[in-house]
């Protein structure tokens, strides 16, 4: 017989050991989910002791924006982000605020911040699709990034954003995070904010929004970029016609309603910005902080510059140099102003998407011949006259042998037929005779800003220049021999309408005499008649200066009639040779398009 003691007290000590094993199984989990809980604990932790500070960010003020508009009242271009006046969510259009919410968080009303259903809904979205389609984020969620928060996507923001989105909801009542919500997020071309997307897309207050015009404001939440009616009409209508559909679908709108929404006036756009007027507003922002330094609030600037000459410019300064891509030209740059020094046009390049370099202002360009008349303004100054005579000879000076473009040599000629034709070697023996340094002098005098080198070689254009300062140069010529400051504001106001600048007219100073300027006129129309700028004629009495550098490296033509100065400058930000370009040729062409009426 089995000793059923004996049995009981094997069968109780397997029970034993299998207890005491289990036992420490569970202490090994137990310990491995205390760890894992502490470490967890830990690292919401550091997230929430790594947060930035809530009320600094709350109290945080954005970066003013600053606007620069043309003269005809049209937008050139905002620095610094636009965002709309203060808009509570109550006092919007309730069909205004449900778009936003049953397209961007449906059950925004019944979460505390973060909606497990909606974010469940996402994930298995994105896995079946196999890629990030789409958000489980709520709009609490937004608000928090938006107001504390980068766009990093990394674990600890995450964590961040689900800590901040509790607060918030502890904090704020859903209106108040709806509202914090409606003022910043973006609705697309640099519009922040639903008051800034109203005026911006429809030209009405948001508090004026209809069912349609309510959805296509919603509907571009989800890419503003892609779904703005700038961007795309089509696309913007296609998103709106979903988020009807959405509204339809929630209870917000019959069939009836929808049907008569799809039918309803949609306001109309801003009037488009001023096309290619980025290198005018660069610097014409630069004068802005010139003036008041780094704005506090958000200001308007009304400039000089006029849309139509501006377009224009540019256009034909892009057809001409890629028409002369074969004579290896690739770039070039048009400068436009007045008598008083006011930049009514500015291209700094062919395509400012490719190269911010402004070679209208920063670029340092030999100006070849279209120095001469610096020269020959300061022997009028001296007493030279039209019929005086220069000598067109060869010269010799320590090795250095200039010649003639058609290395001819002319003999005694007249000022007038030296500058028309372009004379070096004449050019040179009037330098001679007037002095380097008065030269040298009467740049200064003219606006010249770059140094001016001490020898002869500066008679046929040898020391660098600003396209700007040439055209400044000669803008003194044009208006009669008084100074000239290159402006491009005239008013700068705060968003109120307060004047905070204005620019006062400058009294006259004349720097060259009278008779100076009468005898210049003379040598510059010329050049049209019968010299190097024939090929720049238009319909009325026009005066200029072709120019060409060494070896073809730049070419000029700079010149005005009785209301604008233009400056024309072609060549290659490498330095490199051109191939059969002089001033009198793709410059010359390019000045008499712009100033054709």
């Amino acid at each position: 017989m089995v000793n059923a003691k004996k049995v009981k007290k094997k069968t109780t000590k397997r029970r034993t050991k299998r207890t005491k094993k289990h036992f420490s199984l569970w202490k090994v989990f137990l310990l491995g989910g205390l760890v894992a809980f502490l470490l967890v604990s830990a690292y919401v932790a550091w997230c929430a002791y790594t947060m930035p500070d809530i009320n600094q960010a709350i109290n945080r003020t954005r970066q003013p924006s600053t606007t620069l508009i043309a003269e005809n009242g049209n937008e050139i271009h905002s620095f610094g982000a636009v965002y709309s006046e203060i808009v509570k969510a109550r006092d919007l259009p309730k069909h205004v605020t449900d778009a936003v919410v049953y397209t961007e968080d449906r059950r925004f009303y019944q979460h505390h911040g973060f909606d497990v259903i909606s974010f469940a809904r996402a994930m298995l979205a994105n896995l079946f699709a196999g890629r990030y389609a789409q958000g489980g984020s709520t709009i609490t969620q937004q608000v928090a990034k938006n107001l504390f928060l980068t766009n990093q996507k990394t674990v600890s923001r995450k964590v961040q954003e689900l800590l901040l989105a509790f607060w918030l909801e502890y904090k704020f009542t859903k209106e108040q995070i709806l509202s914090l919500y409606l003022n910043r997020v973006y609705f697309g071309n640099g519009a922040y904010g639903i008051e800034a997307a109203a005026n911006r897309y429809f030209q009405k207050n948001s508090g004026d929004l209809n069912v349609l015009e309510g959805a296509i404001l919603a509907g571009m939440l989800k890419a503003p970029s892609r779904y703005n009616p700038i961007a795309s009409k089509e696309r913007a209508m296609e998103r709106a016609k979903v988020v009807l559909g959405i509204l339809r679908d929630n209870g917000k709108l019959n069939d009836k309603g929808y049907n008569q929404a799809l039918r309803l006036p949609v306001g109309r756009e801003k009037p488009p910005k001023v096309k290619n007027g980025l290198y005018f507003a660069d610097a014409a922002y630069a004068e802005v902080l010139e003036i008041l330094g780094e704005p506090q609030s958000d200001i308007y600037a009304m400039t000089t510059l006029d849309q139509e000459l501006q377009e224009k410019a540019s256009s034909i300064l892009q057809k001409n140099i890629a028409e002369a891509k074969k004579n290896n030209v690739n770039q070039g740059a048009v400068v436009i102003m007045d008598k008083d020094g006011a930049i009514k046009a500015m291209v700094g390049g062919v395509s400012y998407s490719k190269s911010q370099f402004n070679r209208a202002i920063q670029a340092l360009r030999q100006p070849g011949s279209s120095f001469k008349t610096i020269v020959y303004l300061t022997a009028a100054e001296n007493g030279m006259t039209a019929k005086d005579m220069v000598e067109d000879k060869p010269i010799n000076i320590k090795g250095w042998k200039p010649e003639n473009h058609d290395k001819k040599y002319y003999g005694e000629v007249t000022t007038r037929f030296a500058f028309a034709h372009s004379l070096n070697l004449a050019t040179l023996d009037l330098a001679q005779k007037t002095g380097v340094g008065k030269i040298r002098k009467m740049a200064k005098k003219l606006g010249i800003t770059t140094p001016i080198s001490k020898d002869l070689s500066i008679a046929l254009g040898s020391s660098a220049v600003k396209v700007i300062d040439m055209a400044s140069a000669y803008a003194v010529i044009a208006n009669g021999g008084y100074a000239v400051w290159p402006h491009m504001v005239e008013e700068i106001y705060s968003n109120e309408g307060y004047q905070l600048y204005q620019r006062e007219p400058v009294e006259k100073q004349r720097i060259v005499g009278e008779e100076a300027v009468i005898v210049m006129k003379k040598l510059m129309r010329e050049v049209f008649k019968t010299g190097t700028g024939r090929f720049a004629r238009i319909d009325r009495e026009a005066f200029g200066k072709t120019g060409t550098s060494q070896d073809n490296r730049d070419a000029w033509f700079i010149g005005f009639d009785d209301e604008l100065i233009t400056a024309v400058w072609v060549g290659n930000d490498d330095n490199s040779p051109m191939k059969g370009v002089y001033g009198s040729g793709l410059p010359a062409k390019i000045w008499q398009q712009i100033m054709r009426k």
